[in-house]
C-alpha cells in the first residue's frame, strides 16, 4: 500500500495530511490460485508491514484514472477499474505520517477493489516497496507482519 508519493518537506500537501482525510484506492490483486498480491512498506505510514499496493486519488482526477495510475506506478501493470469488483470502503487510521512530523497521523478512507493480475505479467515493485509475494490467505492473517488493515479485507477467512 503506498497511498501516495509526496516529498517529504512539501508544506501544502503535509498540511492537508494534517488536517483532512485522504481519499485512497487499495488494489487486492489475486492471482488464479486465490493468492494475494502484498509488497513490503519501506515508508510510513506503514513501514516495514506488508500491505496491498494503493494510492491516494489526486484532486481533479477520475477514479478510473486513479485506478490504473495507481497499478501502473505500484506494480508496472495496466489494471482498469472495469475488470475490477468493489469491496467495501474502509478507514485506515495510522499514528504516523510520511514527513515523519511527531505529533499526528494519517487517515485514509480506502476504496478496496479485488482484481485479477493479468496472465502472464510479472509484478515490479517500486521504490516504496522492499519486496512483492503472494500470499495465500490464510498465511496473511496469521502473519504478525501483515497490516492489521490488509487483514480486514478478509473477515470471514480465506476465500
Amino acid at each position: 500500500m503506498t497511498h501516495g508519493h509526496a516529498v517529504p518537506g512539501d508544506g501544502p500537501f503535509l498540511e492537508v495530511v494534517r488536517r483532512t482525510p485522504l481519499v485512497s484506492i487499495d488494489l487486492i490483486v489475486t492471482n488464479p490460485d486465490g493468492a494475494v498480491l502484498l509488497g513490503l512498506r519501506a515508508n510510513e505510514p506503514a513501514r516495514g508491514t506488508w500491505f496491498v499496493p494503493g494510492g491516494r486519488i489526486r484532486k481533479d482526477e477520475r477514479i478510473d484514472a486513479a485506478f490504473t495510475r495507481i497499478a501502473r506506478a505500484e506494480l508496472g501493470c495496466s489494471l482498469a477499474r472495469a475488470d475490477a469488483a468493489f469491496v467495501g470502503v474502509f478507514e485506515h487510521f495510522y499514528p504516523t505520517n510520511f514527513a515523519g512530523e511527531p505529533g499526528w497521523g494519517t487517515h485514509y478512507v480506502v476504496l478496496a477493489h479485488r482484481v485479477p493480475w493479468p496472465a502472464g505479467a510479472a509484478p515490479v515493485a517500486d521504490a516504496q516497496h522492499g519486496a512483492l509475494k503472494w500470499w495465500k490467505v490464510a498465511e496473511l492473517l496469521a502473519a504478525p507482519d501483515v497490516h492489521p488493515n490488509v487483514k480486514a479485507y478478509f473477515p470471514a477467512g480465506p476465500v
